[in-house]
């Protein structure tokens, strides 16, 4: 018995990303209605833009195509989904240089993003996340060096990561929020609440990399998995401890720079890490590890610390 998911697990159908759409479409129609009768939503979302003229293009291309697709019209999902991502890129772009409609950028960008999966629904009926496993992704065990030599890897691969995801990733959100007009400030003690959490998620990461270094002959990198299952150190509350602790890092940092959008950026990413990524990470284990893995994953949760009776 054993609570890790595997890829065909996962409980999502064409019929959930047809619901999606159909959702899509009411809320596309609920505000379009806004935009003609409420001045604050024109202002917010399209600014200056003439909203007969976006209306003539995104009402049949957004909101028709996405009814379409909701009851069954395969071929819309074509229509609706490029039409999404091109309308989030103008958006971002077009608010980036007027400071004007940061709402309506920040809307289609997720409106984009939920499309591309509800679109993976519909068309195959699944999310294809397994075509994101290439290259440095790739799930492969790790050479079998020495411990110092795992160690320096590992450590070069979280100074790569963390200054990517966590410093200039959350950097660029940060300076479009401003420049969008979206930021907001922050209570002092929520910025000094995010540098502690910060602080202490770090910590974790750093214990669970060279955990995984010295007891599991591997690295974080997915191309360099661990030769033996870890179940030392924090593994023994938690089966992933370097993603609770990215999570709150990313959290974290969102706090004390006073960023509500990195705050929603690490929250998505681990939604998105949880429902497409982790399954095909633990059927690996499960394939290399056997027994063992459904032995340990059965006793330690994934996101949620206990402690595994020995």
């Amino acid at each position: 018995m054993t609570n890790a998911l595997r890829p065909t697990d996962l409980p999502v159908t064409a019929v959930h990303g047809r619901v999606y759409f159909g959702l899509q479409a009411l809320l596309g129609a609920a505000w379009w209605a806004g935009v003609f009768t409420v001045p604050g939503v024109r202002t917010a979302t399209l600014g200056p833009l003439d909203p007969i003229v976006v209306a003539v293009f995104d009402i049949p291309l957004f909101v028709l195509a996405s009814a379409a697709v909701a009851f069954g019209v395969r071929l819309a999902v074509w229509v609706v989904v490029p039409w999404t991502i091109l309308v989030a890129l103008g958006m971002a772009v077009y608010a980036t240089v007027t400071t004007q409609a940061g709402l309506g950028a920040v809307a289609m960008i997720a409106a984009a993003v939920a499309g591309v999966v509800a679109g993976s629904l519909v068309v195959y009926g699944r999310v294809p996340s397994e075509r994101l496993l290439v290259g440095p992704f790739a799930f492969r065990s790790s050479r079998t060096d020495g411990e110092n030599a795992l160690l320096m890897r590992t450590f070069a691969q979280l100074v790569c990561f963390w200054g990517v995801f966590l410093v200039i990733l959350p950097w660029i959100i940060k300076s479009l929020e401003e420049r969008w007009q979206l930021d907001v400030k922050f209570p002092f003690l929520v910025v000094l609440a995010g540098f502690a959490l910060l602080v202490l998620a770090s910590a974790l990461g750093i214990w669970s990399a060279v955990t995984m270094a010295r007891y599991g002959g591997g690295t974080p990198l997915p191309s360099a998995m661990p030769n033996r299952l870890v179940d030392d150190g924090p593994y023994r509350f938690v089966r992933n401890p370097m993603a609770v602790a990215g999570v709150v890092q990313g959290v974290a940092i969102g706090m004390f720079i006073e960023s509500w959008l990195v705050i929603v950026y690490a929250i998505a990413g681990s939604l998105l890490w949880n429902w497409m990524i982790r399954p095909h990470e633990e059927a690996d284990l499960r394939q290399r590890f056997g027994a063992d893995f459904d032995d340990y994953s059965a006793e330690v949760a994934c996101w949620v610390p206990g402690r595994r009776s020995r």
